[in-house]
């Protein structure tokens, strides 16, 4: 089965495990994901991410370790909410005059851009737009 949307996949993933209070959630390897991770590590959202087997030799698998604030019982997750801006239906671009905050600078803006996917705020400092992926708080 093919997939339209593969970083809204990722996102649905994402969220569907800190909803449900998991530490893991595993999902098919892509570059752009693996760089999604990255800037999700950095930010503070994730504890980790690998890159790892899959069932079948050929297949890549990208597990995700979600990270958490508290005890065992109170624990509550850094992510709070994730939204995807730009769809395979209708994309969505920006200037760098124009790149959004993200509940004004609390949360992150992840831009697909020339120079490689990157915060809004990265994408500012190099003075370049593109295309707004999704925004993470």
């Amino acid at each position: 089965m093919s997939m339209t949307d593969p970083i809204a996949d990722m996102l649905t993933r994402i969220r569907n495990a800190v909803m449900s209070g998991q530490a893991m959630t595993a999902m098919p390897l892509s570059k752009v994901k693996v760089e999604i991770a990255k800037i999700l590590k950095e930010e503070g959202y994730l504890e980790n991410f690998e890159v790892a087997d899959g069932e079948r030799p050929s297949q890549k698998v990208l597990r995700l370790k979600i990270k958490y604030i508290g005890e065992r019982r109170e624990r509550k997750p850094v992510l709070t909410g994730l939204e995807r801006v730009s769809r395979p239906g209708r994309r969505i671009y920006t200037k760098k005059q124009e790149i959004p905050w993200v509940l004004s600078g609390i949360g992150v803006a992840i831009l697909s851009t020339p120079k490689g996917i990157m915060t809004g705020q990265r994408a500012r400092q190099l003075g370049v737009g593109g295309e707004i992926l999704c925004k993470v708080w």
